[in-house]
């Protein structure tokens, strides 16, 4: 099999010509709606983290009260 640098350029060209009207099919969320989903998955994470850092407190001290 050759690579015909012809044929390669007009595949790319087609390609990324592809990939730019798809693009302008996407509806882009607004400013509050892509903030108001950044707040919520900081928050998210936050309490994730708060549950898993008590656990991981917790499982610390009872291995500590098993092994003197």
């Amino acid at each position: 099999m050759q690579l015909n640098p012809a044929v390669l350029f007009s595949d790319t060209r087609q390609f990324l010509s592809g990939v730019k009207s798809e693009f302008e099919k996407v509806t882009w969320p607004s400013r509050q709606e892509y903030v108001g989903g950044t707040i919520g998955v900081l928050i998210v994470v936050a309490f994730f983290a708060v549950v898993l850092g008590v656990i991981d407190f917790g499982l610390m001290y009872a291995v500590k009260q098993l092994i003197p």
